[in-house]
């Protein structure tokens, strides 16, 4: 590093709850062997980071301090003695499963997850496994970059690396977050026809002019999953994304068609169910559990993001002081990304 300061900025969760969450001065972490240093540009909330502050996410494997968000993009500003995959001055995201490259993901993976139990990106530096970088998209900036970790991948892992989602296909969507908005914006480009569910007629005009198809106002139309029987002649849709959760999942299962995908992904309205097995059975609904995903398929979508020249959805940047603000804004629900511009 040019400069020869050794100490940075970083907000740290000394405790549970946002009240804990604080700027404090430390030390600028030093490379191992294996591990770049970042200096971080940009980071994207997800619920997840959101859960983690409040204590609701797998609170006994939280650190104290942490330095939370697991989505980050920066530039290579130190590399350890082992690195080979990157070099200084390159452009690097994140990926939240840092072991996780390819293939099953091991029973242990959560233990690797960057920004928890793992140091986070919400600090001028940070330190990443070369593992578990990938190169940003050139078409895209940092603030760009940093919602694609979670977010985009959640979405594109459910689509298409389990799901195989092809052209003509149809697709159901939940809300307008961040893994909905990227559902569609990828459903969109690979051909499927998309169903967006909202409580917002806005909200889905919005979602319209980025190419969905059919819009459902949930308020306006609590039967959804009838509606969107009857939008798809009673077969029901081919995959769809489940970022709610709780008691949603039976209409979830009910709006998909015989031997449907349910990708169950969020847990905004509860962490368990009862599902009525019944349906299950008699439809041979696969309910496939969605853990973002692994690094391969990271790289793969960014090829693709390059390709259809997809541009993340992001609703407002923050600055790096404004981190409070922007966590509040998160849990108010936004169209798209919320963004922390740190440099």
């Amino acid at each position: 590093m040019a400069n020869k300061t050794t100490k940075m900025k970083a907000w740290q969760l000394h405790a549970f709850g946002l009240e804990n969450l604080s700027l404090d001065t430390v030390e600028i972490p030093t490379p191992k062997p294996n591990e770049i240093l970042i200096k971080v540009g940009a980071v994207s909330l997800n619920f997840r980071d959101k859960a983690i502050v409040d204590g609701i996410y797998e609170p006994e494997m939280v650190p104290k301090p942490l330095i939370p968000v697991s989505d980050a993009a920066g530039t290579v500003v130190g590399i350890g003695s082992d690195v080979t995959r990157f070099k200084i001055g390159d452009r690097v995201i994140s990926h939240l499963y840092s072991h996780w490259i390819e293939g099953t993901p091991a029973p242990n993976e959560p233990d690797f997850c960057v920004g928890m139990p793992l140091p986070g990106g919400l600090a001028e530096y940070m330190i990443l496994e070369e593992e578990s970088a990938v190169l940003t998209p050139s078409t895209l900036t940092d603030e760009e970059a940093s919602t694609l970790p979670i977010a985009a991948l959640t979405s594109w892992f459910s689509l298409v690396t389990y799901g195989n989602l092809k052209a003509g296909e149809t697709v159901v969507l939940q809300g307008t977050g961040g893994v909905s908005i990227f559902g569609l914006q990828i459903a969109h480009a690979l051909g499927a026809r998309v169903i967006l569910t909202t409580s917002s007629d806005e909200k889905g005009e919005k979602a319209r002019v980025l190419g969905a198809d059919e819009i459902i106002n949930y308020v306006k139309t609590p039967d959804w999953a009838k509606e969107v029987q009857r939008l798809t002649n009673g077969k029901g849709a081919d995959q769809l994304l489940e970022v709610v959760g709780g008691e949603g999942l039976n209409d979830s299962v009910q709006a998909t068609k015989v031997a449907g995908q349910v990708a169950v992904i969020g847990f905004m309205a509860g962490q368990t169910t009862n599902l009525d097995l019944m349906s299950v059975i008699f439809k041979q609904t696969k309910v496939q559990g969605i853990a973002v995903g692994h690094r391969k398929a990271f790289e793969e979508m960014n090829k693709a993001f390059d390709k259809y020249n997809i541009k993340p959805v992001i609703e407002k940047v923050y600055s790096f002081e404004q981190a409070i603000d922007a966590y509040k804004h998160l849990a108010k629900g936004a169209f798209g990304k919320i963004v922390i511009k740190i440099s």
